[in-house]
């Protein structure tokens, strides 16, 4: 028996904010996720994103402690066009959520921007420049 990739979790520490902010990127969460200590959200192929409160990771794992400094991940997300990367990054920073790199056009090919979600987690947004 093999292991398979079926799920991303991130460890939240404001499930109605996290929920409010993936929302915004288009994931699917079930009325009701923002009052839960888990929420999933199903990806396109099967895969899920899943969110777990601290308290609810301290439940089960009473030596976790949340990262100090920089975060060690993220997710990246495609846009249609480069220009999807602009008005997605706009509107979230707009609705107050920090953007961490303005969008750009990157050298390996890319318009590029990253965003943080309310814990600091990275959400890169990217485009082809050539389609």
């Amino acid at each position: 028996m093999s292991p398979r990739f079926d799920a991303i979790g991130l460890v939240v520490s404001d499930m109605a904010a996290s929920v409010t902010f993936y929302r915004r990127l288009g994931f699917l969460f079930p009325e009701g996720s923002e009052e839960q200590p888990h929420a999933e959200a199903e990806l396109p192929g099967g895969l899920r994103l899943l969110l777990d409160t601290e308290s609810t990771v301290l439940s089960f794992h009473p030596e976790w402690r949340a990262p100090s400094g920089g975060s060690r991940a993220s997710l990246a997300l495609r846009c249609d066009t480069p220009e999807d990367v602009d008005t997605v990054y706009e509107e979230l920073v707009a609705a107050g959520h920090p953007g961490a790199l303005k969008p750009w056009n990157a050298f390996w090919g890319q318009r590029y921007a990253v965003l943080h979600d309310p814990d600091g987690n990275g959400v890169d947004l990217f485009a082809p420049l050539e389609q």
